[in-house]
């Protein structure tokens, strides 16, 4: 679908944020925002986390008068994205919105974390690949996509591969310690948030890890243009 065939020439991209320290998260989505616009010549893309506090607000009305296209940057269709960012745009005055898939359900993002860990493989050091995502104490669907995620890889790629989590259980530190020091680790994750910065190395320290710890699957080159395509998709 091309520009100006259905009205959806603006977008905002929405994470969760950092709701302890909401600036540098915040400057993120807005930096990856303007990274996307390069590739919708015309449209009007924004940045916003749910944690700093009136950025979605400031995004919407940025938006004024055009019909806004929703992205999510999180993994999973989970709580935040069917309940909490629905009721933050209704606060924040958009009204004229449609709000896609999570950014870890598209295919193209899942094609290149198969191709992340192919890449990764390549080397020939190891067969193991720890899947390293979040988890939820809420909702089963972002285990679900991360689980769904890991078998795909292995019947892929042909490599053993768990997936392991912060909030739930298996946990990381438990699932590198079943895979042996020196597995390939590839953060299932948006963004390098709190959780890839501080929990993750921790979590793979108590295990004993020592391996290829790859940058996160929502920071790779390719995903402006991921998320431009879907954008332009509608």
């Amino acid at each position: 679908m091309q520009h100006g065939e259905s009205g959806l020439e603006a977008a905002i991209i929405v994470a969760h944020g950092q709701p302890s320290a909401p600036g540098p998260a915040d400057a993120e989505i807005i930096a990856l925002a303007g990274r996307v616009a390069r590739f919708l010549p015309g449209w009007r893309v924004e940045g916003a986390t749910l944690a700093a506090e009136g950025a979605l607000a400031r995004a919407v009305a940025a938006c004024a008068g055009r019909i806004i296209a929703v992205y999510p940057m999180f993994m999973a269709d989970g709580w935040f994205t069917t309940v909490q960012l629905p009721a933050r745009l209704a606060e924040a005055g958009a009204d004229k919105i449609r709000q896609l898939p999570a950014f870890g359900l598209d295919p193209a993002v899942q094609r290149l974390t198969v191709d992340l860990a192919r890449q990764a493989l390549s080397a020939g050091t190891t067969d193991a690949i720890l899947l390293a995502a979040h988890g939820s104490g809420r909702s089963p669907a972002p285990a679900r996509v991360a689980d769904d995620m890991a078998r795909r890889i292995a019947a892929e790629t042909g490599a053993n591969v768990e997936a392991g989590f912060i909030e739930q259980d298996p946990r990381i530190a438990e699932v590198a310690r079943r895979l042996g020091p020196k597995a390939i680790c590839i953060p299932y994750f948006a963004a390098r948030g709190g959780h890839v910065l501080t929990d993750l190395p921790e979590a793979l320290g108590e295990g004993g890890f020592v391996g290829t710890l790859l940058d996160p699957v929502g920071c790779q080159a390719a995903v402006p243009q991921i998320i431009a395509d879907r954008l332009r998709r509608g």
